[in-house]
């Protein structure tokens, strides 16, 4: 049997292949022939273009530009096939389940990256953004023409020779209504300081002389730096240990009234008996909208909250008619006129929240409604702090006798506070000294907006108080004066007569039933006083907006023996310490 027996062909590739392998095997010859497959068309054409191409290689050297051809095919197939191996790693590595959170992320930033470069090109940028408004502040008012307050002047006193010491005045008061309708919107510009901190410190030392573990022990160069007004200032202002004032710092208050306490965030009326010293005197013509709003708080030690649990006038309410009773632990001094400075001073700490305060002593009896007076003193006079002026006495120096003749502090440290001050330039008042019309305070009234300017001056005023006697009207001019000569600041000093208006002084308990009010038998010229009232007279004012306040008498006995000139000694130097 030949090999065209078995159905072979003897051309082509395939067959002469197959034809090699069959006749070099040494396994058994197949007896059932392989079934012949006719080549495609496609692969006939391509055979014949590669014998045309062999044909015409060695002509006219085309043979080597087929060699070029084919080189470079073969570089164009390895780049390409490379490329797409490097291609499917990277892309099985992007695509792992640890990547493909970041190639979203990449991809939408990209896509948003573009997107804004995009609309840049066609939407205009948009414009700066515009500064900040500047604070907005409080900048007073004038009252309306024809208001019966704008043009009202005090009368003349009563010509009353038997009677020349102090006594109330006419005070013209907004109705109840426009009163609390022109309460400000936004604080008063404080001039010099917009940030005031406290000086917090646990461990202390003792410094030159004064201070206290409750004020703290500020040197000489502190208490000097506290007078450089600037923008950020920090201070010592009482209440230096401990986690909050009232909370572990001396002085300390329940957590129930503190937390009371911060949340009054309007208008505060402040008043303390501490020694059981004065009886709790309730407010009078207070308006309904003022007991709902007003927050109403009596300081007190344990001494007189024994005192009034005893008397049946303090049960389980803590509250005696419109005041809160707050009962205050572990008081800092011995002193309880030392102990009684610490809330008039220092309001703004133990009420962080209140926009305004109205601080009245103990032995006083509100007589008009609190923003009947807020109106009068701070608003309309677009002030942040107002207080009375002695009614009789305007000079510190005098002030000062007074004190050590009164008995009212050791004549030694009154001597050593006034020679300190004069070696600090405090000088006698004089008319020099006007618009000031007085360096003497009647401490027992104040009036005053919490701004960081106002807060700064009660907490100098405090650490005077800390430092030296706690005799306030000596140290009040100080600390003015300092403050003035570097800011535009000031405070409204009314007069006497205005305050006896609005509160009815009373003594104290013990001495109460056995004193009668000192008389003045000298009568001592004052300064010329800066007119703050309008001098163009209204033809007709409403007798529901002037105030006068009748003198409350005391039950006491009164005879020819009164004018004898033993009596006017004993009460121009009494020695008890309890009178003020």
């Amino acid at each position: 049997m030949t090999t065209g027996s078995l159905g072979l062909r003897s051309s082509g590739s395939y067959g002469s292949l197959q034809q090699q392998l069959f006749q070099n095997s040494s396994s058994p010859i197949q007896t059932t022939p392989p079934i012949p497959r006719k080549p495609p068309k496609l692969f006939k054409e391509k055979e014949g273009l590669f014998l045309r191409i062999c044909k015409f290689a060695p002509r006219k050297n085309v043979g080597m530009l087929l060699l070029c051809v084919v080189s470079a095919a073969a570089f164009l197939w390895v780049l390409y096939v490379g490329k797409g191996e490097v291609a499917a790693e990277q892309s099985n590595r992007m695509f792992a389940p640890e990547t493909v959170h970041k190639y979203t992320f990449r991809g939408i930033e990209s896509i948003q990256k573009n997107n804004v470069g995009q609309s840049a090109s066609t939407v205009q940028p948009p414009p700066p953004p515009l500064p900040p408004s500047p604070p907005v502040y409080f900048k007073g008012y004038t009252l309306p023409p024809g208001n019966p307050c704008e043009g009202f002047t005090l009368p003349p006193p009563p010509a009353d020779k038997k009677r020349t010491g102090p006594r109330p005045c006419p005070v013209c008061y907004l109705p109840v209504e426009q009163a609390i309708a022109l309460m400000p919107d936004a604080p008063s510009f404080s001039p010099g300081v917009s940030n005031l901190t406290y000086i917090h410190e646990e461990n202390q030392s003792k410094t030159e002389f004064g201070g206290s573990d409750f004020g703290g022990y500020p040197s000489l160069i502190q208490r000097n730096d506290s007078y450089d007004i600037r923008e950020s200032m920090s201070v010592h202002c009482g209440f230096v240990r401990g986690i909050r004032p009232g909370h572990q710092t001396g002085f300390d208050i329940d957590d129930s009234d503190l937390l009371e306490m911060e949340s009054c965030q309007g208008v505060v009326v402040a008043s303390a008996i501490f020694g059981a010293f004065d009886l709790i005197r309730q407010p009078e013509n207070t308006s309904e909208y003022a007991k709902k709003n007003v927050c109403f708080y009596m300081f007190v030690d344990e001494q007189t909250e024994a005192f009034l649990r005893n008397s049946s006038e303090l049960n389980s309410s803590m509250r005696i008619g419109l005041w809160r009773i707050v009962v205050v632990h572990n008081l800092p001094y011995d002193d309880p006129r030392r102990n009684g400075k610490v809330p008039k001073l220092l309001l703004h700490r133990l009420f962080p929240n209140a926009r305004y305060s109205l601080w009245i002593d103990g032995k006083l009896e509100l007589v008009v409604d609190p923003y009947q007076i807020l109106e009068r003193f701070l608003w309309r006079k677009n002030a942040s702090f107002a207080i009375s002026r002695h009614y009789k006495r305007f000079d510190v120096f005098v002030e000062a006798e007074a004190n050590k003749a009164a008995a009212k502090f050791d004549n030694a440290s009154i001597d050593f506070q006034v020679d300190f001050y004069k070696k600090e330039g405090l000088t006698p008042y004089s008319r020099a000294k006007l618009p000031i019309t007085s360096d003497v305070p009647e401490g027992c009234v104040i009036i005053r907006e919490h701004i960081p300017i106002s807060n700064l001056f009660t907490c100098l005023w405090f650490n005077e108080v800390d430092r030296f006697t706690p005799r306030d009207q000596i140290s009040f001019a100080i600390v003015r004066d300092k403050i003035m000569s570097k800011t535009n600041w000031t405070v409204n000093m009314f007069l006497d007569c205005e305050r006896r208006n609005f509160v009815i002084q009373g003594y104290h308990r013990d001495v109460l039933g056995r004193l009668t009010p000192p008389h003045a038998n000298i009568i001592v010229h004052h300064p010329p006083p800066v007119v703050h009232e309008s001098h163009h007279t209204s033809p007709f004012v409403p007798t529901s907006t002037v105030i006068t306040t009748p003198i409350k008498k005391i039950p006491t006995k009164r005879g020819r023996e009164r004018k004898s000139k033993r009596h006017r000694k004993v009460i121009a130097g009494n020695k008890d310490p309890n009178f003020n």
